[in-house]
């Protein structure tokens, strides 16, 4: 098949979660929820960051970035998701899912990248705290984020290129245009393809999760140097909660991408893409700040002045 036959192929076919209405009437409501919540959450955690200037700190920076690339991630997929949970024609046009696929993995590394900057962050923190702001500084913590970003559009463009490839069919066992999905779509030999991703998941996952990994670990050993329960109480606290989040960002991710192929089925990976598209960005918010005593603190000052001022 030549390279005319794909520029035919307008549009694919999404089989989704599941093929009977009920089911999907549930669903939809279900995600819907998760959704809203997700998006609303983010939305909070970014405004208040903005409006109370003591959390103005590189941390709250670097949370406000990952809440803007949750709400960036979740919308790459949910949506069309949610459309199609209530459609009988499951479609989605070819630059639709050429554009669904580079923004969701846009989105998706970055949040990796990020995690182990804010991990970072946490170890000059605990182990160097006397020079914390010194190192930690606002061209850093800039050029950080910029870096997360400008490395996870890199990582989108170079796996985006397998639209390229000729395409044989045009129905996807996804839920979305998921990269591994769209590859089954292909008419030609993919082993340099499976190279690639391997490469990249590499270099993507293990690579920053051993940098995460590092520095949680540098943070483990000042604790347990520290002489006081409260002052390691403290710190096991707020890096607990940290590592749930990175747990789950890691697992999921490295599960899906860096199997063989041959050993992943259509279904499992409907499962880790649903978890880590929907259920990860609806728990981020929620385990990195809305357990944090200070951003609890600013909302309810937040809610105070609007209640007064009503």
């Amino acid at each position: 098949m030549g390279r005319e036959d794909q520029t035919w192929m307008s549009e694919f076919i999404l089989l989704g979660l599941s093929s009977c209405w009920e089911p999907q009437v549930s669903l939809f409501v279900l995600f819907l929820a998760m959704y809203l919540m997700t998006v609303l959450r983010d939305f909070l955690i970014i405004l208040l960051i903005r409006l109370d200037s003591r959390l103005n700190t590189p941390m709250y920076v670097f949370l406000s970035i990952l809440s803007f690339v949750d709400i960036c991630y979740i919308n790459s997929t949910v949506p069309q998701m949610l459309i199609h949970f209530l459609s009988a024609q499951k479609s989605i046009p070819f630059y639709s899912c050429v554009l669904q696929l580079f923004i969701s993995l846009a989105m998706s590394s970055p949040e990796l990248f990020l995690l182990e900057a804010m991990a970072y962050d946490r170890c000059v923190a605990v182990c160097r705290p006397l020079h914390y702001a010194v190192i930690m500084h606002g061209g850093l913590c800039l050029g950080l984020a910029a870096g997360c970003l400008l490395a996870g559009f890199t990582n989108s463009l170079m796996q985006t290129i397998i639209f390229q490839l000729p395409l044989c069919h045009k129905v996807v066992h996804h839920f979305a245009c998921e990269m591994l999905a769209v590859l089954r779509l292909t008419c030609v030999d993919i082993s340099f393809n499976k190279v690639m991703v391997a490469i990249s998941g590499f270099l993507v996952m293990m690579l920053t999760c051993f940098l995460v990994l590092f520095s949680y670990g540098r943070i483990v050993a000042a604790i347990l140097c520290l002489h006081s329960a409260q002052g390691r109480h403290k710190a096991s606290g707020t890096c607990a909660s940290h590592l749930i989040v990175v747990s789950m960002c890691f697992g999921t991710a490295i599960f899906t991408y860096l199997r063989p192929m041959a050993g992943s089925s259509a279904e499992q990976e409907k499962m880790v893409t649903l978890f880590y598209a929907v259920v990860t960005p609806m728990l981020n918010p929620l385990i990195y700040s809305l357990r944090n005593k200070e951003v609890m603190s600013t909302s309810r000052r937040v809610l105070g002045k609007l209640s007064d001022k009503g």
